[in-house]
Parts: C-alpha cells; sequence; structure tokens
C-alpha cells in the first residue's frame, strides 16, 4: 500500500529524496535490510531482520554494516538539500538522524551515489599508485574503525588469497549457505525485475537465459572447486586487499564501518576504482581469528575485506522502491 504524508510533513519530498539516495547503499547479497520511519525532525533507520542472512551472518554484524553504509548516504543527500544531519544509534540498533534546515556545505560526495557499485568482474592488473592508496586511507574514520591496504605481489597479498580460498571450502561445505545464497539469487531478467533485490543475474555478466536453464547452470557452479577458480583470476587481476577492522565487535561499531566504508567506497568511485568483497575469511570465526594473528591486529576484528582495481562498468542492482521501505507513522 502507498503511504500518504501522514504528518503532513512539508519536508516529506526532501524526506523521501533522502531514502531514495540511502537505499543505494551495498548490502550482503543485496538484501536491503534496511527500513525507514519518518518523523517531524528526521528520519530513524530501523534494521529488517526478515531480510537477516542466518547462514552466512549469524550476528547480523554485516547487517548493521549495510544500515551504516545506507545512514552515511542519506547524512550527504541531507546535505545536497541544504540539511544539517545529527546520527545518533539506540542499543537494539536503530539509527536516528535527526535533520535541521540550516546553510551547511553540500558534500563532494553526493554525485557519486548513483554511480558506486558493487564490481564483481575481472579487473585489467593495473596497479592502483600508491598516492590513490594513501588518500583513500586517509578518509575519515569514525572512532575505533582501523583500515589497512595490501598490495598484489606482496606475501601478505598472497596470504590474504589463501584464507579467501579456505573460506570458499569451509562455505561451500555448508548446505546452509548454500541454501540461503540461491534464496537470493536472481536467475533472470524477469525474476530481477520481479523482486528488485538480490543477486541479479546481470551483475555477474551471465546471459538472460529462460529461468530453469540459468538455475541449472548455476547450481552446477555453487561448490569450491568453481568459486575457488573464479575468485584466483579476479584475485589475480587485482591491486589491492583493503581491510576494514573494529577496536569492539559492537552493535555500534558496525554500523559506524559502514559510514566510514561508504566514505571510502564513494571516494574510491570518484577515482574511477573498482571495487568488490571478499569476506569470506571475516564470516568465519577461526579464520576470522587467523587473519587478525596473522595480521598482527591485535584485538581488532576483521569485517570486511575489498579487492581493489580497475574494471568496467558493470550492470548495477536493482533497488525495491522507496515507499515500499517506509514505515507506517500510525
Amino acid at each position: 500500500m502507498k503511504l500518504r504524508n501522514e504528518l503532513n510533513l512539508p519536508q516529506y519530498t526532501d524526506y523521501l529524496f533522502m531514502i531514495e539516495y540511502a537505499t543505494k547503499a551495498p548490502s550482503g547479497h543485496n538484501t536491503q535490510p534496511w527500513q525507514f520511519h519518518l518523523h517531524k525532525d528526521g528520519i530513524d533507520i530501523h534494521p529488517d531482520f526478515s531480510c537477516s542472512l542466518p547462514a552466512v551472518d549469524p550476528d547480523n554484524r554485516e547487517l548493521f554494516v549495510s544500515l551504516g553504509c545506507a545512514t552515511e548516504n542519506l547524512c550527504i543527500a541531507a546535505s545536497h538539500k541544504g540539511y544539517q544531519a545529527q546520527v545518533s544509534i539506540t542499543e537494539s540498533g536503530v539509527i536516528h538522524v535527526k535533520l535541521a534546515k540550516q546553510d551547511c556545505v553540500p558534500s563532494p560526495l553526493f554525485a557519486q551515489l548513483s554511480k558506486r557499485q558493487t564490481n564483481r568482474s575481472i579487473y585489467n592488473g593495473n596497479v592502483i599508485p600508491q598516492s590513490d592508496i594513501d588518500a583513500l586511507e586517509s578518509i575519515h574514520a569514525e572512532p575505533g574503525i582501523h583500515i589497512y591496504s595490501f598490495s598484489n605481489g606482496t606475501p601478505m597479498f598472497q596470504a590474504i588469497a589463501e584464507k579467501v580460498y579456505a573460506g570458499n571450502n569451509r562455505q561451500m561445505q555448508d548446505n546452509a549457505f548454500k541454501t540461503e545464497l540461491q534464496h537470493w539469487m536472481r536467475y533472470n531478467k524477469s525474476h530481477q525485475n520481479d523482486t528488485r533485490d538480490g543477486l541479479s543475474y546481470a551483475v555477474f555478466g551471465a546471459p538472460n537465459l529462460p529461468r530453469f536453464l540459468a538455475k541449472f547452470i548455476i547450481s552446477q557452479t555453487i561448490n569450491a572447486n568453481s568459486q575457488n577458480k573464479s575468485d584466483k583470476k579476479k584475485i589475480a587481476a587485482s591491486s589491492h586487499f583493503v581491510l576494514f577492522t573494529v577496536q569492539n565487535n559492537t552493535l555500534e561499531q558496525w554500523i559506524n564501518l559502514g559510514r566510514t566504508l561508504e566514505r571510502f567506497l564513494l571516494k574510491a568511485t570518484e577515482m574511477g576504482i573498482a571495487h568488490a568483497y571478499t569476506n569470506q575469511p571475516n564470516e568465519i570465526p577461526e579464520l576470522a581469528e587467523q587473519m587478525a594473528q596473522m595480521l598482527g591486529l591485535g584485538a581488532e576484528y576483521p569485517v570486511i575485506l575489498l579487492r581493489m582495481g580497475y574494471g568496467k562498468k558493470m550492470a548495477y542492482s536493482l533497488r525495491r522502491d522507496v515507499e515500499s521501505r517506509l514505515m507506517s507513522t500510525e
């Protein structure tokens, strides 16, 4: 049901504009696990646990990282409309974004909100200049969030790659993981357009085949050997791994990591640098602990691992319409 401007908010159109850009944030399997509640003085972002991924993300860590990304997008869009945004987080993970109309400097990253994408292709092998890596690592990070980069050709890069392959081996032996993954696969254009979420065939560069045929083909590739073969090509053609960690493995820091991550990704998009997720080692506690020890992270917990490089634009994942994500104000 289409919601009305139930609070008679004069800023209702502005709020919908902000939410539209918030929903362009990345999320695990493109589940879009957020809902928005409008108030006279701002917008609340609620976790939508019906879109959780209990097999791959049992603690909802990546879900709350996604909410942090959406929060950052909303704040950037708010600045574009002349609103100052003030963010606070409840113990249950509801994010309050208080909005005040006043003179403020629009974020220079606004233009990148519609351009950023997760690019799962094989990159061209070109090396990102160290000056660009330094610029990315110097973005404003929320308290307790740390960013580390590892260049291709170094022993540490290869050691991280081996953890990715080990993660594939573990996850692809987990029937619950594979069932969950297949649940979120969108096998052709019609399937993609019906749901406007999930992992679309198009973002992988696959052809638009009849659903029964696409499902059969994909089911044959959901195994450790196929996944590792694909990832080895993609990692070899990447320039860097970039790892995001939290000092304390808490809900608030997961959200703050998401805000930091989104700034990083938008800046990388502005610089023409592509990214994709290789989170497998962080999603398995034993491998995450091994990663932390291997990298000398101390008490820090590895959360998000990216591969970075240069690649051609891919198809964009669809998003559900904005008003379907609004919570009733009644």
